[in-house]
Protein backbone atom coordinates (compact mmCIF):
# COMPACT_ATOMS: atom_id res chain seq x y z
CA UNK A 1 0.00 0.00 0.00
CA UNK A 2 1.37 3.36 -0.97
CA UNK A 3 1.21 6.32 -3.24
CA UNK A 4 2.88 7.10 -6.55
CA UNK A 5 2.88 10.90 -6.79
CA UNK A 6 4.56 12.66 -9.68
CA UNK A 7 4.80 16.15 -11.08
CA UNK A 8 5.46 15.91 -14.83
CA UNK A 9 6.75 18.44 -17.33
CA UNK A 10 6.35 16.14 -20.32
CA UNK A 11 3.19 14.62 -21.83
CA UNK A 12 2.08 11.24 -20.48
CA UNK A 13 -0.05 8.40 -21.81
CA UNK A 14 -2.95 8.05 -19.36
CA UNK A 15 -3.93 4.57 -20.57
CA UNK A 16 -0.39 3.25 -20.08
CA UNK A 17 -0.06 4.86 -16.63
CA UNK A 18 -3.43 3.49 -15.51
CA UNK A 19 -2.63 0.02 -16.87
CA UNK A 20 0.67 -0.03 -14.98
CA UNK A 21 -1.04 1.11 -11.77
CA UNK A 22 -3.84 -1.43 -12.15
CA UNK A 23 -1.38 -4.28 -12.76
CA UNK A 24 -0.01 -3.77 -9.26
CA UNK A 25 -3.40 -3.89 -7.53
CA UNK A 26 -4.24 -7.60 -7.45
CA UNK A 27 -5.99 -7.41 -4.07
CA UNK A 28 -8.15 -4.39 -4.88
CA UNK A 29 -11.84 -4.96 -5.48
CA UNK A 30 -12.26 -1.52 -6.99
CA UNK A 31 -10.05 0.87 -8.91
CA UNK A 32 -11.37 4.33 -9.68
CA UNK A 33 -9.67 6.83 -11.94
CA UNK A 34 -10.15 10.41 -13.04
CA UNK A 35 -8.49 11.98 -16.07
CA UNK A 36 -8.51 15.73 -16.49
CA UNK A 37 -7.65 17.05 -19.93
CA UNK A 38 -7.50 20.37 -21.75
CA UNK A 39 -10.95 20.97 -23.23
CA UNK A 40 -11.37 20.64 -26.96
CA UNK A 41 -13.93 22.31 -29.18
CA UNK A 42 -13.93 25.56 -27.25
CA UNK A 43 -12.21 28.87 -27.61
CA UNK A 44 -9.12 27.83 -25.64
CA UNK A 45 -5.93 27.47 -27.64
CA UNK A 46 -3.65 26.38 -24.80
CA UNK A 47 -3.52 25.89 -21.04
CA UNK A 48 -0.46 26.43 -18.88
CA UNK A 49 -0.37 25.30 -15.25
CA UNK A 50 2.55 26.86 -13.42
CA UNK A 51 3.79 25.96 -9.96
CA UNK A 52 6.26 26.83 -7.23
CA UNK A 53 8.60 23.82 -7.14
CA UNK A 54 9.51 23.86 -3.41
CA UNK A 55 5.81 23.54 -2.47
CA UNK A 56 4.14 21.64 -5.28
CA UNK A 57 5.47 18.08 -5.05
CA UNK A 58 5.66 18.07 -1.23
CA UNK A 59 2.08 19.39 -1.15
CA UNK A 60 0.92 16.69 -3.54
CA UNK A 61 2.68 14.05 -1.42
CA UNK A 62 1.03 15.38 1.76
CA UNK A 63 -2.34 15.20 0.02
CA UNK A 64 -1.69 11.55 -0.90
CA UNK A 65 -0.64 10.79 2.67
CA UNK A 66 -3.91 12.28 3.94
CA UNK A 67 -5.95 10.21 1.46
CA UNK A 68 -4.14 7.06 2.60
CA UNK A 69 -4.86 8.00 6.23
CA UNK A 70 -8.59 8.56 5.59
CA UNK A 71 -9.34 5.46 3.49
CA UNK A 72 -8.02 1.89 3.48
CA UNK A 73 -6.39 2.07 0.05
CA UNK A 74 -4.21 -0.51 -1.65
CA UNK A 75 -2.66 2.19 -3.80
CA UNK A 76 -2.99 5.76 -5.00
CA UNK A 77 -1.69 7.35 -8.20
CA UNK A 78 -1.49 11.13 -8.62
CA UNK A 79 0.09 12.56 -11.77
CA UNK A 80 -0.08 16.27 -12.66
CA UNK A 81 1.42 18.10 -15.63
CA UNK A 82 2.86 21.56 -15.74
CA UNK A 83 3.87 23.64 -18.75
CA UNK A 84 2.02 24.54 -21.92
CA UNK A 85 -0.59 22.06 -23.13
CA UNK A 86 -2.91 21.99 -26.12
CA UNK A 87 -6.57 20.91 -26.35
CA UNK A 88 -6.89 17.18 -25.74
CA UNK A 89 -3.66 16.91 -23.72
CA UNK A 90 -3.98 15.16 -20.34
CA UNK A 91 -3.39 17.40 -17.33
CA UNK A 92 -4.02 15.20 -14.31
CA UNK A 93 -4.59 11.52 -13.59
CA UNK A 94 -5.75 10.29 -10.19
CA UNK A 95 -6.42 6.62 -9.50
CA UNK A 96 -7.31 4.95 -6.22
CA UNK A 97 -7.39 1.22 -5.51
CA UNK A 98 -9.24 -0.24 -2.53
CA UNK A 99 -10.90 -3.44 -1.38
CA UNK A 100 -14.27 -1.73 -1.78
CA UNK A 101 -15.38 0.72 -4.47
CA UNK A 102 -16.75 3.37 -2.10
CA UNK A 103 -13.32 3.93 -0.56
CA UNK A 104 -11.72 4.17 -4.00
CA UNK A 105 -14.35 6.66 -5.23
CA UNK A 106 -14.08 8.81 -2.10
CA UNK A 107 -10.27 8.91 -2.12
CA UNK A 108 -10.08 9.84 -5.81
CA UNK A 109 -12.71 12.55 -5.39
CA UNK A 110 -10.97 13.90 -2.27
CA UNK A 111 -7.65 14.12 -4.12
CA UNK A 112 -9.18 15.86 -7.13
CA UNK A 113 -11.15 18.36 -5.04
CA UNK A 114 -7.95 19.35 -3.24
CA UNK A 115 -5.87 19.49 -6.42
CA UNK A 116 -8.51 21.67 -8.08
CA UNK A 117 -9.04 24.19 -5.28
CA UNK A 118 -6.20 23.98 -2.83
CA UNK A 119 -3.36 23.12 -5.13
CA UNK A 120 -0.02 24.68 -5.70
CA UNK A 121 -0.74 25.44 -9.33
CA UNK A 122 -1.63 28.66 -11.08
CA UNK A 123 -3.31 28.24 -14.45
CA UNK A 124 -3.47 30.54 -17.38
CA UNK A 125 -5.36 29.98 -20.60
CA UNK A 126 -4.73 31.30 -24.09
CA UNK A 127 -7.86 32.49 -25.89
CA UNK A 128 -7.86 34.60 -29.04
CA UNK A 129 -4.07 34.81 -28.93
CA UNK A 130 -4.03 36.37 -25.44
CA UNK A 131 -3.20 34.74 -22.10
CA UNK A 132 -5.37 35.26 -18.99
CA UNK A 133 -5.29 33.72 -15.52
CA UNK A 134 -7.92 31.14 -14.55
CA UNK A 135 -9.32 31.49 -11.04
CA UNK A 136 -11.02 28.70 -9.06
CA UNK A 137 -14.81 28.90 -9.12
CA UNK A 138 -17.11 29.08 -6.10
CA UNK A 139 -18.23 25.50 -6.75
CA UNK A 140 -14.59 24.36 -6.52
CA UNK A 141 -14.34 25.83 -3.02
CA UNK A 142 -17.70 24.30 -2.06
CA UNK A 143 -16.45 20.89 -3.23
CA UNK A 144 -13.36 21.31 -1.08
CA UNK A 145 -15.26 22.49 1.99
CA UNK A 146 -17.38 19.35 2.21
CA UNK A 147 -14.29 17.29 3.15
CA UNK A 148 -14.00 19.20 6.43
CA UNK A 149 -17.60 18.28 7.31
CA UNK A 150 -17.55 14.86 9.06
CA UNK A 151 -21.13 14.20 7.88
CA UNK A 152 -19.95 14.37 4.27
CA UNK A 153 -16.98 12.03 4.59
Amino acid sequence: MGADVRLLEEPFDPAAKLAAFTAGQEEAGGIVSFLGQVRTGGRGEALEPRHYAPLTLPGMQALATEALRRWPLHGLLVLHRSGTMRPGDPIVLVAAAARHRRDAFAAAEFAMDHLKSESWFWKREKVGGAWHWVEPRDVDFADLARWSDPAQV
